[in-house]
């Protein structure tokens, strides 16, 4: 299981990678939603996406629209994780192409149950 994990902010992109990490997962990272498609581009077996909403270049939005465009990524699945916590912006990631939306500040334990509700281990 390959992840993506995009954030402008670094110690956040840290705190998940560890998270996926200790689930067995290999973790890529980007900085915005451009680094975010470039990596995927290279990377033809990312598995899983969680995006930051509040980006610059190309925000967490922006960038589900983007990849959503491209049938070669239907597989993916992707997961918005954001500060963004009213219900129209959840229903806006949704409706752009997210699987699923966990809101920060977010433990460990609400991570690995977001995840596991996508299956991402197929079991």
């Amino acid at each position: 299981m390959r992840a993506l994990v995009v954030d402008d902010s670094r110690a956040v992109r840290v705190i998940i990678r560890n998270i996926l990490l200790e689930m067995g997962m290999t973790v890529l990272e980007a900085g915005n939603g451009r680094e975010a498609v470039a990596v995927l581009r290279q990377n033809s077996d990312i598995d899983l996406v969680l995006v930051d909403w509040n980006m610059p270049e190309m925000n967490g939005l922006e960038f589900i629209r983007e990849v959503r465009h491209q049938r070669v990524y239907d597989s993916v699945r992707i997961v918005m994780v954001t500060t963004e916590t009213e219900s129209e912006q959840v229903s806006r990631a949704l409706n752009a192409g997210a699987n699923e939306y966990i809101m920060k500040p977010f433990t460990k334990e609400v991570m690995v149950a977001k995840l596991n509700l996508l299956d991402v281990f197929g079991e």
